[in-house]
C-alpha cells in the first residue's frame, strides 16, 4: 500500500514566510529557517519551499535563504520559484534543494520539463500548477496567479507528464486559504488524466479534509497545506494518527 505524504509549503516573500487568501491579502508568518527546523522535528514527510515573488519581479530564486532551510531538515525539499533554464535547476539543487518545482518557466518554455527530467531524473522534476475557474472551465494561472494563461490545467497536466514531470503539485486558487476543504472535483478530473502522483494544494482547514482528500481520490499521493500547520492549528502527528485511524497509510 503507498503511503501517502503529508508536506507543509513555505511561500516565502522577502526572506520571510507569508500566508494569503486566494493569493492575496498576504500576511507575514515567521522565518523560514525557523519553521523548516520545526517542520523536519513534526514529522513532515517533505517540504516544498516557494520564493513566491521570484517570477512575477523576473529575477532569481533567493538562494541564500534556501541554503539557511536546506541545513535545518532532513527530509526531501522540494524549491520552487524563478526557475527558468536547467542552469536555475542546477543552482537550487546545489543549494540542497532534492526537487524542482516548475510554473511559469515551464509555461513559456515546455521543455524546460524534458530539459530538466534528461539532466536529473523525472523524479526531480514536479510541474506545479496553479488552478482556477473561468466560466466552468479549469484555467492555468502564472507568476503567483496573476496572469490567466488560458491554458486548460487538464491538457497542460498531460502535456506536463509527457514532458518528463515526475511529479505534479496541483494547486487549487478558489479553495486556497480559505479551510474548507481540497478542491475534490478539480483533483479528481487532473487524477483521470495522468498516472504520475499528485500532491494535493489548496484548502485544508482541519484534520477531516485530509481524510477526506485521502479516501475520495486514490490517485492523490499528497496533501500540501500552509496556514494550518503554520499557525499549529493542526499537528502533524495528530493528523497522521488520526488518517491511520482511518486506514490511510501513513509514515508515523
Amino acid at each position: 500500500m503507498i503511503t501517502k505524504r503529508i508536506i507543509p509549503c513555505l511561500d516565502v516573500r522577502g526572506g520571510r514566510v507569508v500566508k494569503g487568501r486566494k493569493f492575496t491579502d498576504i500576511k507575514d508568518v515567521e522565518s523560514p529557517v525557523d519553521l523548516a527546523h520545526f517542520y523536519n522535528k513534526s514529522g513532515a514527510d517533505e517540504l516544498v519551499f516557494y520564493d513566491i515573488t521570484a517570477s512575477f519581479e523576473e529575477r532569481a530564486l533567493f538562494t541564500d535563504i534556501l541554503r539557511q532551510v536546506a541545513s535545518e531538515i532532513f527530509i526531501p525539499l522540494t524549491v520552487g520559484g524563478g526557475i527558468n533554464t536547467v542552469w536555475d535547476f542546477d543552482r537550487v539543487l546545489k543549494c540542497g534543494a532534492d526537487k524542482v518545482s516548475v510554473n511559469s518557466g515551464a509555461i513559456k518554455n515546455p521543455k524546460l520539463i524534458e530539459e530538466g527530467a534528461k539532466l536529473y531524473g523525472n523524479q526531480c522534476v514536479v510541474l506545479s500548477m496553479d488552478v482556477k475557474r473561468v466560466d466552468g472551465k479549469f484555467r492555468i494561472f502564472a507568476k503567483g496567479g496573476r496572469e490567466n494563461t488560458g491554458i486548460d490545467a487538464i491538457e497542460w497536466a498531460k502535456r506536463g507528464q509527457e514532458f518528463g514531470a515526475g511529479e505534479l503539485v496541483v494547486n487549487s486558487i478558489d479553495t486556497d486559504g480559505v479551510k474548507e476543504g481540497f478542491d475534490l472535483e478539480m483533483l479528481e478530473a487532473i487524477g483521470n488524466a495522468v498516472t504520475i502522483p499528485i500532491i494535493a494544494s489548496g484548502g485544508a482547514g482541519n484534520i477531516s479534509h485530509f481524510v477526506e482528500l485521502f479516501k475520495t481520490q486514490p490517485k492523490v499521493d499528497a496533501g500540501l497545506a500552509a496556514s494550518i500547520f503554520h499557525f499549529r492549528e493542526v499537528t502533524i502527528k495528530d493528523l497522521k494518527e488520526e488518517l491511520q485511524n482511518n486506514n490511510i497509510n501513513v509514515r508515523l
